[in-house]
């Protein structure tokens, strides 16, 4: 029997399943206050990531991802305001727009209002955005600012640390991407593409994820920049995950790779080398024919010598010449004649 996630884990009474975002997060309904909402998503999301091992692994993480798409729909102005009135809520016709982030700041006791007003000047005079103006003069914290620009623009903010994107979203972006503008889509909710960045996502952007996505609404969720580099660093590290198209590329490769195996193969097998071509004797140089000469005549006299030093000293050592010494002083030199004349003497 399947666990019902939402009265276990949660303690939501037994009713429409899922439930609604304010019951999700266990807030009232319509409330706009979204500290409150953030925090009670921080808090419920710390719960159920108790449960997130053994057989309820599955589970959890549906429920986190489900938490998480309700927290951003209800931080965000323009998405809350749409899924209230499908709820039943009525809007006054004349509703004053979201603060500045400075306001926001002072209204939640940051800064003061001298403190506000200074980082205003400071950001005008050096070219900055108010965001990076209060955390360059160091006056409140990077998550801080960037919480407060998010209900000036009336976006969401997201902490990445509390969130798992889900991992079919992400592996429709391909690296090269996410590092090139700096973006890291989170999650599809009801065909909107939530994706997390340090600014509001340009057309540029929109176009291009819009078109890995079929046409799928864009909505900017922003995070601070140290938060989203090391979030980019850990799901899209070297081997996390497979780039999109690489599953048609790698049966591409394995046939390319089977033809190339064979054709290396093929190439590996020695062929019989080819009959050489009878070479033709090229005639010799007057040089070579005199250098030969010389060689030859250098060896009938080294036969002579040799000759000699056997008959006084090996065959007859005290007869001056009888007929022995007549033939080694015959046959050596004319044997050496033998062999080395046809090599040396003839002139090709």
């Amino acid at each position: 029997m399947a666990i019902d996630v939402y009265k276990e884990w949660l303690g939501i009474p037994e009713g429409p399943r899922p439930p609604d975002h304010y019951a999700l997060l266990r807030l009232k309904q319509f409330d706009d206050e979204i500290d409150r909402i953030r925090a009670n998503y921080k808090k419920l999301n710390g719960h159920v990531r108790r449960y997130a091992t053994g057989q309820y692994l599955d589970e959890s993480q549906a429920l986190l991802n489900e938490m998480a798409k309700a927290m951003l729909c209800l931080t965000d102005h323009d998405r809350k305001r749409e899924y209230d009135e499908t709820l039943g809520r009525e809007f006054p016709e004349e509703e004053s727009g979201p603060r500045t982030m400075d306001q926001v700041l002072v209204s939640q006791k940051h800064i003061t209002r001298d403190q506000a007003r200074e980082a205003v000047e400071y950001a005008d005079r050096s070219g900055l955005e108010v965001r990076d103006a209060f955390v360059q003069l160091k006056m409140v914290p990077p998550e801080v600012a960037t919480q407060a620009l998010a209900q000036e623009l009336g976006l969401s903010y997201v902490d990445l640390s509390d969130v798992t994107p889900d991992d079919e979203v992400l592996d429709q972006v391909p690296r090269k991407v996410v590092r090139q503008y700096s973006v890291l889509p989170l999650f599809l909710d009801e065909g909107t593409l939530l994706v997390a960045c340090v600014h509001q996502i340009d057309h540029v952007v929109e176009d291009e994820l819009r078109l890995r996505f079929d046409g799928a609404a864009i909505r900017t969720v922003l995070v601070a920049k140290q938060s989203l580099d090391e979030a980019i660093a850990r799901y899209y590290a070297a081997g996390v995950r497979q780039e999109p198209g690489t599953k048609t590329a790698a049966k591409g490769a394995t046939a390319e790779k089977a033809t190339e195996t064979k054709a290396k193969e093929k190439a590996s097998k020695p062929e019989p080398a080819p009959k050489a071509a009878p070479k033709k004797l090229q005639p010799k140089s007057e040089d070579e024919i005199r250098q030969n000469k010389q060689l030859f005549i250098i060896a009938i006299c080294w036969s002579i010598v040799a000759a000699y030093l056997l008959d006084n000293f090996v065959v007859t050592p005290r007869v001056f010449f009888d007929k022995w010494s007549f033939l080694l002083f015959l046959g050596l030199p004319g044997l050496v004649a033998a062999l080395a004349g046809p090599t040396l003497l003839r002139k090709r």
